[in-house]
């Protein structure tokens, strides 16, 4: 469920203009880009026909600027993430950063008729994190709570967790990394994140 539900989030980062971070506040940003990007994907029949390739594509081009994808992988791995060197913390955050592009940009292509639902959002001027809070509305099923954990760098924001039906996405990895390091160390990781990520790739060129 978590995989199909967070296509939506990516969803709603696909089509802003990196400017539009800095001009307003985390929770509109939300709101806007989700609206504007729900209907990008409605329209896309090549995305809506299985094109994974190309939901990468767009969410190279237009997601990752709004992530920070070392700071997700510190949180996956928990203390683990002090045991690696410079470089293997480098490797680790692009290999789960390729991850998680590539996992749920396939997710992606099976949106089809969710709804979003905003709920108030208490932002404070000096709040450097900030929780924002949706509901997804799918046809026949209960709705799921979404919520995007952010954070201020400088005048812009953000993401660095996904809670999906109070389930972490990050932490939701720490029981797997943590025992692969336990079994196989920091490189053993790393073999396992660039494995994953072959099998992955191999299955969109198929």
């Amino acid at each position: 469920m978590m995989k199909s539900l967070l296509s939506l989030f990516f969803a709603a980062w696909l089509a802003v203009a990196p400017a539009l971070a800095q001009e307003v506040s985390p929770d509109a940003l939300v709101r806007q880009v989700t609206e504007d990007v729900l209907t990008v994907v409605r329209q896309d029949k090549d995305i809506q026909g299985g094109s994974t390739r190309k939901a990468i594509e767009l969410v190279d081009a237009k997601v990752l600027p709004y992530f920070n994808f070392q700071r997700m992988t510190a949180l996956a791995m928990g203390r683990d993430w002090n045991k690696a060197t410079p470089e293997q913390k480098k490797r680790l955050s692009e290999e789960f950063k390729t991850l998680l592009v590539r996992t749920y940009a396939n997710s992606l292509t099976s949106y089809r008729n969710q709804t979003v639902v905003y709920k108030p959002t208490r932002i404070q001027p000096d709040d450097p994190h900030v929780v924002v809070k949706t509901e997804i509305v799918q046809p026949g099923s209960k709705p799921v709570q979404l919520d995007y954990t952010l954070e201020k760098q400088g005048d812009s924001w953000k993401v660095y967790d996904v809670i999906v039906a109070g389930v972490s996405l990050v932490t939701n990895y720490r029981d797997t990394f943590n025992n692969e390091v336990r079994n196989n160390g920091i490189d053993g990781l790393i073999t396992m994140l660039a494995n994953r990520n072959r099998q992955l790739e191999a299955g969109t060129r198929k």
